[in-house]
Formats: C-alpha cells, sequence, structure tokens
C-alpha cells in the first residue's frame, strides 16, 4: 500500500505520554497490536525533544508497514521525511503546509462542525479528524463537544453535499463507542487514552481492530 492507501486504514494511534509509558513506548505498543497509523503528538514539546523521538518512530513504523505522522510541525515533516502530519485549528494553513509538503504527504485538518468541514475541504488535505466525541484530558483547548448526534448529522450532511474526504472521529472515545461511531458513516476512530489505560495496551489495541474491521 502507499501512504494515501495507508492515510485510509480506519484506526490511528495518537502518542499520550503517561505514568507507564512515554510517547515511543505508546506507539510501539499501538504498532505490536496491528495498528498501522500512528500520529505523534507532543503538544507541548520543543522541537529539539520531537525530533530524536520522531526520528525513532518513523524507523518503527517503517517496520511495521504503518503511516506515521506528525502533529503540526510541518518543517521538521519535512526534514525527516514523515508521512505527513495532522494540523489542528490554531496550526498552519493547510495550503500553506501542502506548498511546503508537495504532493506526496499526508495532511489532515482538525474540524468541529459541518461549516469547518465545508471549509477545510476547500483546501488540499486527505482527510478530516472531527471532534472531540466527548471531554478528554489529552487536549487543552477543547472545542464543543459532539456526541452521537452530532456526528450522526455532520455525516449525512457530508452525503448531502457531496464532501468525500475521509472523516475521523477524535476525542475522548473508548472502546464502547466505536461500533455507535461507525455507525453514522465515519470513515476512522483516533484513540490515545482507550489504548493506555488497558491493562495490556497490545491486547486492546488487536480487540479494537477486530471490533473496527468486523463492523465493516
Amino acid at each position: 500500500m502507499n501512504k494515501k492507501q495507508l492515510a485510509a486504514f480506519p484506526f490511528q494511534f495518537i502518542t499520550h505520554c503517561t505514568d507507564r509509558y512515554d510517547y515511543y513506548q505508546s506507539a510501539e505498543m499501538a504498532l505490536q497490536g496491528g495498528c498501522k497509523w500512528i500520529q505523534l503528538r507532543m503538544k507541548d514539546a520543543d522541537i529539539d525533544e520531537i525530533k530524536p523521538i520522531a526520528s525513532r518512530l518513523k524507523l518503527l513504523c517503517k517496520l511495521h508497514n504503518a503511516v506515521f505522522l506528525l502533529d503540526d510541525h510541518v518543517e521538521l515533516c519535512k526534514v525527516i521525511d514523515a508521512d505527513g502530519v495532522h494540523l489542528g485549528k490554531q496550526d498552519m494553513h493547510p495550503k500553506q503546509a501542502r506548498d511546503i509538503l508537495g504532493e506526496n504527504y499526508i495532511i489532515g485538518s482538525t474540524c468541529n462542525s459541518f461549516e469547518d468541514i465545508c471549509e477545510s475541504s476547500k483546501y488540499p488535505i486527505d482527510y478530516i479528524g472531527v471532534g472531540p466525541y466527548r471531554f478528554t484530558n489529552t487536549k487543552k483547548q477543547l472545542s464543543p463537544i459532539l456526541g452521537i448526534e452530532k456526528y450522526d448529522f455532520i455525516l449525512k450532511e457530508c452525503r448531502k453535499n457531496k464532501i468525500n474526504l475521509p472523516i475521523v472521529a477524535i476525542g475522548g472515545i473508548t472502546a464502547d463507542d466505536i461500533l455507535p461511531i461507525l455507525g453514522t458513516g465515519i470513515n476512522g476512530i483516533a484513540l490515545s487514552s482507550a489504548i493506555l489505560q488497558a491493562e495490556s495496551p497490545i491486547e486492546e489495541t488487536k480487540k479494537i481492530l477486530i471490533t473496527i474491521f468486523q463492523k465493516k
């Protein structure tokens, strides 16, 4: 599979540092569980701290035939040749990121509403992360919580308006939420705490993948 095909994988793991695991270990366990899409998110870290971890994770993802994205850091993405970036609402504009990276990199964009999606879809992006589904401690500046009804509304409006970009649900999602969310027509799920808080993150990743692929 090429980068763009792998970007359609329905489960993205977003790294998180806990009392038990560091960023690298969290990604390593998700990969061992079968995840093929890792986003390194170290929001409060400086570039000198992020770069060595990103370089190691890029190699690890390559070994697992997995996509490796950086949260925000477009220039670093190009330097280490990651597969792409995910851009939050306060990050670099997707058009500017595409100008820097070129066509062969994946660019994802965060949205919180159908209006956000309409705006983002005007630009050269590859997928949209929509959230938060519910409250999450992994993000400080939290947008309004959506819940299942707003996901359902957003997906229906996207279909009605022929917006065909892959849409990934994100933000406070647990294993029990996966099937209801996928039932709205969402393309994928992004998880972090639901994996890392499990007794065995590797086994939890395997179970989640089984749930997702049985539904699809």
